[in-house]
């Protein structure tokens, strides 16, 4: 027999098992049975959103996504949740954070975003990820249902990992371990700053070590791939194990897009490499490097990535643009540089997404920060599929998430508006089938504090 329930009955649910939240908190169990969300505003983000539809999954993925005027029929053991007035959109994702490497950065045991050595090529995030984080429900509790975890420091960090936001351990959590290798390119351009004591030639020649460092990186890793073919008893590095993923095939014989379906193949199947670079010399330096050397570069940060649009454009490279609540980044620049950032990469036509650029704690603000980009010219449909699809498209899982299609993963938000909005609440949220408990350290305070005001006869609501 179909099993049918409301929302508000599933909050009073969620309620009552308030004390298993938090990072303590139990992680949900695979999905038993089918359920059908029905009645409600469907938005796939791939396609015109359906103003009254269903979405039926079973075992993780979804099976069907209709408007209801098709008389969708649900037999056996399907649980039927009436989402009437609310909106379905797929899981945020947010591409870069240190979700899971830290918790308090004043506390050292509790901060694991980076090793000592450089360069950390053969570091992975998801290898020290802390499953029982309560970062995790908080940006949960903002839709956030999948992140990028990117260790920091040294010119080459490690490699960032791709989670999903719930799980008993860090494999349970991992999508992707190796989202692709960092590289903080360095500064192409010297300072002149009372706080800077090197000079300029001073930083010309720290940049070019740096640059060289880097190369010197891919060249040894190159060396090393070729010893190992030649010779399979070639003793194992796995630091250069962690760079010969970024290297060319033989198959990519040149720099430039390819319309050969091998060779676009071949280049899709290559870890990117995560240039963190924000001016138009950093960026236009490391393009032009990767270019050079065959790799699948990724801008992350990206401020001057229009005044690169052409470079950006001729050779592919999406961006992942850190964040729009930023100052301008100079002193004659529009005050609103930085929340214009997403409509100028849009109106360039270059493939962007977007990250918020701050602490993990604030990660639920992501659609916040989509939201405050239409405010400043972005068309909503594009800032939605920034936090959604097209994160998924650039991190290389857009088979899988990003959107409400059928075959994909039951990764959903259900909310009370768009999560643009800052006045928006996610009512109920699913990964991969899994119903997610979205009570945090923040709704336990709430529901402590209104039973204060409750005995002390200031409010008559009821828990």
């Amino acid at each position: 027999m179909n099993l049918r329930i409301t929302l508000p009955s599933l909050a009073l649910l969620a309620v009552a098992s308030a004390a298993l939240a938090q990072d303590l908190g139990w992680k949900a169990p695979p999905q038993a049975n089918p359920i059908a969300l029905i009645n409600a505003s469907i938005h796939p983000v791939s396609a015109d959103p359906i103003p009254s539809g269903y979405i039926f999954f079973d075992q993780g993925v979804i099976k069907q996504v209709g408007p209801m005027s098709d008389g969708p029929v649900f037999i056996g053991t399907t649980q039927i949740i009436d989402a009437a007035g609310l909106h379905i959109y797929p899981g945020l994702i947010g591409p870069v954070t240190d979700m899971g490497l830290l918790e308090m950065q004043a506390t050292r045991p509790s901060t694991d975003l980076s090793e000592n050595n450089d360069p950390n090529s053969e570091i992975y995030a998801a290898t020290a990820i802390n499953p029982d984080s309560w970062l995790f429900p908080v940006a949960r509790s903002g839709g956030i249902l999948l992140a990028g975890s990117w260790p920091t420091g040294g010119d080459i960090p490690g490699h960032a990992s791709l989670l999903r936001m719930d799980g008993w351990t860090s494999d349970d959590m991992t999508i992707s371990r190796d989202m692709g290798l960092i590289i903080n390119w360095p500064n192409m351009r010297p300072f002149r700053s009372p706080f800077i004591t090197t000079t300029e030639e001073e930083q010309i020649a720290n940049t070019r070590r740096a640059v060289q460092r880097i190369d010197a990186v891919f060249a040894a890793a190159e060396s090393y791939r070729a010893a190992r073919a030649q010779d399979p008893t070639f003793p194992t590095d796995l630091r250069y194990e962690g760079v010969v993923g970024c290297l060319p095939s033989s198959a990519v014989a040149n720099p430039s897009p390819s319309t050969d379906p091998d060779v676009a193949a071949a280049r899709a199947a290559q870890t990117p490499v995560l240039l963190r670079a924000e001016d138009i010399d950093q960026i236009a330096a490391a393009v032009t490097w990767a270019v050079s050397r065959n790799l699948n570069p990724i801008i992350v940060g990206g401020r001057d990535a229009p005044l690169c649009a052409e470079l950006l454009r001729q050779h592919d490279v999406p961006i992942i643009i850190s964040g729009v609540f930023r100052f301008p980044k100079r002193s004659d620049s529009p005050y609103d540089d930085a929340y214009t950032l997403p409509a100028r990469c849009e109106a360039a036509g270059l493939r962007w997404c977007l990250a918020t650029g701050g602490e993990s704690m604030n990660e639920r603000n992501l659609g916040h920060a989509a939201g405050m980009s239409v405010a400043f010219g972005l068309d909503q449909d594009a800032a939605l599929r920034g936090i959604t699809l097209s994160t998924a498209e650039i991190l290389r899982v857009a088979d899988t998430y990003g959107s409400l299609d059928s075959g994909k993963s039951a990764t959903i938000i259900i909310t009370n508006g768009t999560p643009l909005e800052i006045t928006t609440t996610v009512v109920m949220a699913f990964i991969e089938g899994r119903q997610i408990d979205l009570t945090n350290k923040q709704t336990e305070l709430d529901l402590k504090y209104r039973e204060r005001y409750r005995q002390m006869g200031l409010i008559d609501e009821q828990p």
